[in-house]
This record gives structure tokens, sequence and C-alpha cells, in this order.
């Protein structure tokens, strides 16, 4: 299973996120377990059961995507839902001439997948997307391109060629005033993915890849959301609107003077949370417990939790906080936008919800040395903050 600490030693803990994230690409041979992550059986399944349009599903090949029609027809039910409805000889005759199949978001419907994009989303405290890549031949499905998001890169099957370039633009984003040039001269690394490989790529830096081994290729890359110092400082806005400062109208007929020193208050204010050394920490802990993370239902149960200790539960927020309040005599746990205060007593069951693996009302209530009905009533109040699901409903 790829949780937060399988992660983390696959990739290699701390040594990685002080050395290698956000500023070099990495490749780790063979350490992905991949035989019950994702297989050619599962794209299939997914293809046959669900409704995917494009982007959600879709070919490209040389950059280009391959409009909808050449592989799929308008498929129309009784009551008049149209969608378009994949027909396999002409969806294989495109990935035999050159396309590459590109499925997004597959962690929303693949539950091994969700749980490592999730395990993902813990080690490097940001969301994470994953999509899972098909290609057959030495065509290009994208040409050469670079992300506006780190990449972690999993084969699963056959083999991929990978070119590298660096940066020709430091950290570009998707809102910029340019674009990065075309690099020049070779590229910088160019590696063959087997297997259980993983690829660690920082966002901006160019890519070719083929499927050029004589082999078809499958493999999953989790795209990792950045945080840049412009989201920091749309967060400092947000925390200071309780601020007068920032809640006064912009004097904007009024004269030279007073809009100087408008923005001389503003100035001030800005300067004086910014000179906080422990800002970017509270920056961190507001985007993890406010994070909502991915809320599923705990049906049957929509009146509470009954009190069995076979039930099953999971954190659904990826990633959550417990705070003790040494004078209170309380502990506050904070997760998916909401903050609970309990008594100190029920710590140790909230600290295993914490680890985001499923948990039984019995197992929290051992940990905690209390009777399942309080667990159930404790975790009965998270679900309805959508920070705690039902995951084994033991019916």
């Amino acid at each position: 299973m790829l949780d937060a600490a399988s992660w983390a030693g696959r990739l290699g803990g701390d040594k990685f996120l002080a050395q290698t994230y956000h500023r070099s690409y990495a490749h780790f041979p063979g350490v992905a377990d991949t035989a019950s992550l994702f297989s050619w059986d599962d794209l299939n399944r997914i293809i046959a059961t669900q409704r995917l349009e494009p982007p959600r599903l879709r070919l490209s090949v040389d950059g280009e995507m391959v409009p909808l029609y050449r592989y799929a027809i308008p498929t129309t039910n009784r009551r008049a839902v149209t969608w378009s409805r994949i027909q396999p000889s002409d969806f294989h005759a495109q990935l035999r001439d050159g396309a590459s199949l590109v499925l997004d978001a597959v962690e929303k419907i693949h539950p091994a997948v969700g749980a490592a994009a999730e395990g993902l989303e813990r080690f490097l405290g940001t969301s994470v997307q994953a999509n899972v890549y098909a290609s057959w031949t030495e065509r290009e499905g994208f040409g050469r391109h670079w992300d506006d998001h780190d990449v972690v890169v999993v084969q699963l099957h056959g083999s991929k060629r990978w070119r590298l370039w660096g940066m020709t633009r430091e950290a570009p984003t998707f809102r910029d005033v340019e674009s990065p040039e075309e690099p020049e001269g070779d590229p910088v690394a160019d590696l063959v993915l087997s297997p259980g490989d993983v690829l660690y790529l920082p966002r901006g830096w160019w890519h070719a890849v083929t499927a050029d081994q004589g082999t078809e290729s499958l493999h999953l890359t989790f795209g990792v959301v950045p945080h840049t110092g412009a989201d920091l400082m749309l967060w400092v806005v947000d925390q200071l609107r309780a601020s007068l400062v920032l809640r006064r109208d912009i004097p904007r007929f009024g004269s030279l003077a007073e809009q100087s020193d408008f923005t001389d208050a503003l100035r001030r204010e800005v300067a004086d949370m910014l000179a906080d050394p422990r800002l970017v920490e509270r920056w961190a802990e507001s985007i993890d417990t406010t994070d909502l993370g991915h809320p599923i239902p705990s049906l049957p149960y929509v009146d509470g939790l009954p009190v069995r200790g076979e039930i099953t539960v999971k954190l659904t927020a990826p990633r959550g906080r417990l705070t003790a309040n040494r004078e209170q005599g309380t502990v506050t746990f904070s997760a998916a936008g909401t903050a609970w205060d309990f008594a100190v007593s029920a710590a140790p069951a909230l600290g295993t919800l914490l680890t985001n693996r499923p948990t039984t009302l019995g197992e929290m209530a051992d940990s905690a040395r209390l009777e399942v009905k309080e667990v159930a009533a404790l975790v009965s109040v998270l679900i309805d903050g959508h920070a705690v699901a039902v995951v084994g409903t033991a019916l």
C-alpha cells in the first residue's frame, strides 16, 4: 500500500524533501510494488463501465487531441440522455497508429490509486491528482513540453523512454507573465522506465516521452499541486481582512497625500505579518486543517452511528491536526475546515484517525479506554462535519 510512510520510504523521506523536492529530477528504479495498484484489466473495466468524455478520457498524438468522433459514437438512451460510447475497433486503430491514451483523475474511480494519491498528499502536504497514460508506439503523444506542477511517475507495465531537459524559465506557473522558451541542446537525462520504477520531475522541466522500447506502456502520473509565494500572499491578505486598514475604501479620488498615507498603512500591516518567523508554519497549519479532502457518505447511517465496535471509519481529510489545550483540559481536533474540542481522554482515539488508515470503533475505544458508545458519539460529530466517513458498515 502506498501510504504516506511508504511514499517516504520509496522517495527517500526527509532527504528527498530537503535536497530533491522542487530542485531536480530523481529516478528510483524498482521501488514500487505495482501488482495491486493499477492494471490493463482495471483500465478496460473503467472505459467499459464509465461515461467518460474528453478531456477526462482523451487520445493525443503529436501534441494534438484526436477528435472524439474518430473513436466513439454518440449514444442516447430512452430518456434522451446522450453520451459518447467508445467503439473498440476504432479506438484500437487510433492507438495502433500512434495515439496515446490519457485518463484523468483516476484516483476518483479506482480505490487503490485513490489510496496512493492520499498517501502522497500526506507526505508532500498538498493536493494530488493521478492520471493514467498508455502508449503503443514511438510517436510522441504530447510532444516536448513542460508542466506547471511537479509529477511523480510510476511505471506499471512495459517500458517508457523519458528524455529530460532542465527549466528554461525558473518556477513557471499556470498564470504567468511569459512562457518558457524551448530548450536547446541535448537532454540532461535519457531514461527508460521499467515496471516498478518511479520518476520525480519538478515543474518547468521540459520532457519528451515515447513508448519506443518495442512494448506497450502503462504508467501513472501523480500531479502535485504547487504552493507559491503568490499563494502565501493571498493567504496573508485573507488573514488581514479583520484589519480596519484593509477594510477601508481605496481613496481613489483623494489627494496624493491621502493616497500615500493609505498605501503606507497597508505596507505596515503586511510587513508586520511577514515579519513573523513562523508565518510559513501558520500557513501550513491553515491549509492542512482547511483542506476539504475527499468527502464520502456514510450510508446507511444517516442518523448517527450505532454502538457497534466492528464499524470501520476513516479520516477523509488528508491532513488533520490534534492540539492539546492543557489549561482547559481539552484537545482540539481540526480537519476539513472545522475544529472540535473534546475531552483530553479522547486524544488517543482521535490520534488513530490521524493515521488516515481505516480503524474500527472498537479499536478506537480500546486505544482510549473508552466505551464504544462514547466513540460512536464522537465519530458521529466528525461525520456531520465531513471529516470522517464510514468505510466498512459491518452489516
